[in-house]
C-alpha cells in the first residue's frame, strides 16, 4: 500500500518531466521553438527536487525518453522499432541525470553544478555506444538567437552550458526557499546572457581572397530506403546537372567556378573499378575544366568492406586526394556484431558491405585554397570539425545524403547543426546534397543559399576565405572536458554529502544485550 502511495505521489512528477522532454523537442527543428528549452529545463528540474534517486531515475528517464522520441522519429523510415529503441537508449542517459540530479540539485552552488552536469551527459550521449549520437545537444536549436552567437568564444559545449544554465537561474528565481537576493541575481544573469549576447559582433578575419564554388545537387529517383535503387542514374543526375552549368557558363549567365562539389553518394559505384562511373565523372571535369569533389563509395580496404569518400577529381590528372568519411552510421553504414546479429534481424542485410572508418581530416588543397571535407552525419562530431580547422581548411565542405530521410524534418536538423558549425568555426560552410538540402551557410549563421528537397538544384557563390581562429576553435575540447569535470565533480561532492548526512542520522548502536545489568548486580 505504501508504495501505491510513494507511486502515486511520483507520477505527476514523471508527467511533468514527459510534458519538459515533449517541450524541449519542439525546440529544434522541424519545429524551430528554441525558447522552449528555456522554459523545458526549469520543469524538469522542478520535477527532479527534492525526491529520491530512485525517483529521479524513474523521472529522468519520463523526460528523455520523451525528448528523443519528439526529436527523432525520422528513425521510423527506418522502422518504428528503430526509432523506439534510439529514444529509450538515449533516454537512459538522462534516466541517469535524474538519478544524480536529485543529489547535486541539494547543494549550496546546484546553479554551476547542474548545467555542468547537464554537459556531461551530452558528452556521454556523443561518445557511447558506437561512438555515440551527438544529435541531441542543446546547442543545436540557437543559429537564429543572439545566445548562439557564443558558440564563437565557448564551442557547442559551452553553448549547451550556458542554455542549461539559463534554464537553470529561471528555476533558480522561481524555486521555494530561494533568498531574494539570489533570485534578483538568478534573473538578472539571466537577462544579461540572453540579451547581451545581441551586442556581440562575430570576428571577420578575411584577407580580401574569395573564391567561387559550385554545389551540384542532382536529385535522386526516389525516397526513402530504395533511394540508391538505381545508382547510375543519382551518377549520371549529377553529370547532367553539371553539364547544365557549364552550359550556364559559355552562355555568360554564370561566373565559372573554381571548384564543383558533388554530394556524398553522387557515385555509389566505385569509380575506380567502374569504367561507366569513371567516364561519367571525367565527362563532367573535363567539361567544366575545373577539379570536382566527388562523394564516391569505394570498394575496400578488405574483402565485403567499403568507405564512404571525397575525392578531388582534377580534369587533367584524374582522382587525386581522398578522405574517408571518419565516423560511419552504425545499423546505417555499417552493422556492429554484425555476424551475431544478421541471422536474427533480416532487415540488416539491406546495410550490404560494412563501412570501414577513415584515418585523419579531410584536409584537402584544391588550387590554393584549403577545404575541409565533413561527410553528412560526422558533422555533429567535435573532433571531426576540430581537425579539420587546425589542419588549415579555410572553406568547410559538407557532402551528404539525406534522401533517405527526405521529408521527415532530418534534413532540417543537419542544416541547423550545420548553421552552429558555420558560427563556432568563423567559416563558410558549402552544403552538397544529392537530394537536399544543400545550400551556403555565411560564418554568422546567416544562409546566403538554401535548397528545396528533391528537386535539382545548382548554385555558385562567391565567398571569402577564412584563415584565423575563433576562440572556440582555438580552445578546442577544453571547455567540454572542463564543464564535464566540473559536472563530475559536483556529483563527488553530492554523494560524499549524502553520505555524511546518512552517517550523522543514524542513531549509535543499541549496548551489548545484558552487559548494563551484569554490571547493577555486582556487589558495590
Amino acid at each position: 500500500m505504501d508504495r501505491l502511495k510513494a507511486l502515486g505521489r511520483l507520477l505527476p512528477r514523471v508527467a511533468a518531466a514527459v510534458a519538459a522532454g515533449v517541450l524541449l523537442g519542439f525546440a529544434f527543428e522541424p519545429h524551430d521553438h528554441p525558447w522552449l528549452a528555456l522554459v523545458a529545463v526549469p520543469l524538469f528540474l522542478a520535477a527532479l527536487n527534492g525526491i529520491s534517486m530512485k525517483a529521479g531515475f524513474l523521472v529522468g528517464a519520463g523526460f528523455g525518453i520523451a525528448y528523443y522520441a519528439v526529436l527523432v522519429p525520422w528513425l521510423s523510415v527506418i522502422g518504428g522499432d528503430a526509432a523506439i529503441a534510439l529514444a529509450i537508449l538515449e533516454g537512459l542517459f538522462y534516466a541517469f541525470f535524474g538519478l544524480f540530479a536529485t543529489q547535486v540539485l541539494k547543494l549550496r552552488l546546484w546553479p554551476l553544478w547542474i548545467p555542468s552536469l547537464w554537459v556531461a551527459t551530452e558528452f556521454a550521449t556523443a561518445s557511447v555506444p558506437f561512438g555515440g549520437f551527438p544529435w541531441g545537444r542543446l546547442a543545436w536549436a540557437f543559429a537564429d538567437l543572439p545566445l548562439g552567437r557564443l558558440a564563437a568564444y565557448v564551442g557547442i559545449p559551452g553553448l549547451s552550458f550556458l542554455v542549461a544554465l539559463v534554464g537553470v537561474l529561471l528555476y533558480a528565481v522561481l524555486r521555494q526557499g530561494t533568498a531574494l537576493r539570489m533570485r534578483a541575481v538568478a534573473l538578472g544573469a539571466g537577462l544579461v546572457l540572453v540579451f547581451g549576447t545581441a551586442l556581440i559582433q562575430l570576428p571577420d578575419d578575411g584577407d580580401g581572397q574569395t573564391v567561387r564554388a559550385a554545389m551540384v545537387q542532382g536529385n535522386v529517383p526516389g525516397k526513402g530506403l530504395e533511394f540508391l535503387g538505381r545508382a547510375r542514374t543519382v551518377t549520371r543526375n549529377h553529370l547532367n546537372a553539371t553539364l547544365e552549368l557549364q552550359k550556364r557558363v559559355e552562355a555568360g549567365t554564370e561566373q565559372k567556378p573554381d571548384v564543383v562539389i558533388w554530394p556524398e553518394n553522387s557515385t555509389d559505384i566505385d569509380p575506380y573499378k567502374d569504367a561507366e562511373t569513371k567516364a561519367d565523372i571525367e565527362t563532367a571535369v573535363k567539361a567544366v575544366g575545373v577539379p570536382i569533389l566527388v562523394g564516391a563509395v569505394t570498394q575496400g580496404p578488405g574483402p565485403n568492406e567499403r568507405q564512404t569518400t571525397g575525392i578531388v577529381w582534377d580534369p587533367v590528372t584524374g582522382p587525386g586526394q581522398r578522405y574517408a568519411k571518419r565516423h560511419p552510421v552504425p545499423f546505417g553504414e555499417y552493422i556492429p556484431f554484425r555476424e551475431q546479429l544478421l541471422p536474427y534481424i533480416k532487415r540488416l542485410e539491406m546495410v550490404g558491405a560494412q563501412t570501414v572508418p577513415g584515418v585523419g581530416p579531410g584536409v584537402m588543397p584544391i588550387r590554393g585554397v584549403t577545404y575541409g571535407d565533413v561527410i553528412c552525419f560526422e558533422l555533429a562530431y567535435d573532433n571531426v570539425i576540430s581537425d579539420v580547422v587546425k589542419g588549415g581548411a579555410q572553406v568547410l565542405v559538407v557532402q551528404t545524403n539525406n534522401a533517405t530521410y527526405g521529408g521527415t524534418g532530418q534534413p532540417e536538423q543537419q542544416f541547423e547543426i550545420t548553421r552552429m558549425r558555420a558560427i563556432e568555426t568563423g567559416r563558410t560552410v558549402l552544403i552538397a546534397s544529392t537530394s537536399g538540402i544543400s545550400g551556403v551557410i555565411r560564418p554568422d549563421g546567416s544562409v546566403e543559399h538554401k535548397s528545396e528537397q528533391f528537386v535539382p538544384d545548382v548554385y555558385v557563390a562567391t565567398l571569402k576565405v577564412r584563415n584565423g581562429h575563433t576562440l572556440a576553435t582555438t580552445l578546442g575540447g577544453w571547455p567540454q572536458w572542463i564543464l564535464t569535470g566540473l559536472g563530475l565533480l559536483g556529483l563527488v561532492l553530492a554523494l560524499v554529502e549524502r553520505r555524511r548526512g546518512g552517517r550523522e542520522q543514524t542513531p549509535p548502536p543499541p549496548p551489548a544485550s545484558g552487559s548494563t545489568r551484569a554490571r547493577e548486580k555486582v556487589p558495590a
